[in-house]
């Protein structure tokens, strides 16, 4: 699907909410709702008085990693991207080419061998591309000390040119965040649950709405590439699969946070609609043709209209109803991107 808008450069988000002026907080970003191709406007302070007791919020615990650091390819100055450590001990990486404005543009070569020099000794090679839809991501050995060593002490978030300055770790980092026992996390932010405070949390709470939390590790997607996403890490633990099931069973609804959580909790349905246990790695793509079997509704940033996960928000909600969300988005100068504001999808 392509909707069919263009986005206007000044609607993108480039710094986040809380740094556009005094007192304000992580939760002061617009909310556009739809049901069906009805649309509302909302604060989303307002998040609470829209769901309803008995409805349930499955949330992604995966931290952000520092994923981005600077090295040499012979005398060239380039900047690895660490998206995804595979089962072998390889990493998945991008390469790319710093573009003067403290961001990075694509790199166009990127030959098997090529030999990159990290930060404290490490080396990486490239070895093959990670699929063969393209050669944008590479899998790659990685010699010398720890990559999440590494990442920590040389790393920095992955910032992309939209956005204004580098900002701190903690600024990617959801109020759902959980450190994982090795370490890993995601390359980019599950941006959908960045609005949620404390606080909001405790109201949600309060008014009888439960959460889930599951986990997804998010790979990198560059802004320039609107391709299907890549195989990711998940895991929908027990505790979460019967909250899940007891939800749709008690008449609540599942509305997932973030295309991440539908990944991960549509990767562990069977086709009963019966959510079950499962960790590993899916390749689960959501289309209006595979369609949801779990979820309810989304809650979801506003992304590029070629974006992929766009078919995701068809097989949800329709075609019809997410072109009218996004006219009115553009309509009403809704802030694009990880910082922007949010789309609540409901039946």
């Amino acid at each position: 699907m392509t909707v069919a808008v263009r986005v206007p450069e000044e609607l993108s988000a480039r710094i986040p909410v809380e740094q556009r002026g005094a007192g304000l907080e992580r939760d002061a970003v617009r909310l556009l709702v739809s049901r069906g191709c009805e649309v509302s406007h909302h604060a989303f302070v307002e998040l609470p008085r829209l769901l309803r007791a008995g409805d349930l919020l499955v949330v992604n615990t995966s931290p952000t990693l520092a994923a981005a650091v600077d090295g040499r390819a012979g005398h060239a100055r380039v900047v690895v991207h660490f998206s995804t450590r595979g089962d072998d001990g390889r990493w998945a990486v991008e390469l790319r080419d710093p573009d003067g404005k403290g961001t990075t543009r694509a790199r166009t070569s990127r030959p098997a061998g090529l030999e990159v020099r990290l930060p404290g000794g490490v080396r990486l090679v490239l070895e093959e591309p990670l699929s063969a839809r393209g050669d944008r991501l590479w899998w790659a050995q990685v010699s010398g000390a720890g990559v999440l060593g590494l990442l920590r002490e040389h790393g920095r978030p992955i910032r992309y040119s939209y956005t204004e300055r580098d900002q701190p770790l903690s600024v990617y980092q959801t109020v759902f965040a959980l450190p994982t026992a090795d370490g890993t996390g995601s390359a980019e932010m599950p941006s959908a649950a960045r609005p949620f405070t404390a606080r909001l949390v405790a109201e949600l709470v309060s008014r009888g709405v439960q959460f889930a939390p599951i986990t997804l590790h998010t790979g990198v997607a560059s802004a320039e590439a609107h391709e299907p996403p890549y195989p990711e890490r998940f895991s929908v633990p027990e505790a979460s699969a019967r909250l899940i099931n007891a939800a749709r069973a008690g008449g609540g609804r599942v509305v997932a946070v973030g295309t991440t959580a539908v990944r991960a909790v549509e990767s562990a349905a069977g086709p009963d609609g019966v959510v079950r246990a499962r960790e590993g790695w899916t390749d689960l793509v959501v289309t209006p043709e595979r369609g949801v079997r779990v979820v309810d509704g989304l809650l979801t940033g506003l992304h590029e209209p070629e974006a992929s996960h766009l078919l995701m928000l068809e097989a949800i909600a329709g075609r019809a109803a997410i072109e009218r969300s996004y006219e009115e988005a553009l309509r009403g100068l809704y802030l694009w991107h990880e910082f922007g504001d949010l789309h609540l999808i409901l039946p």
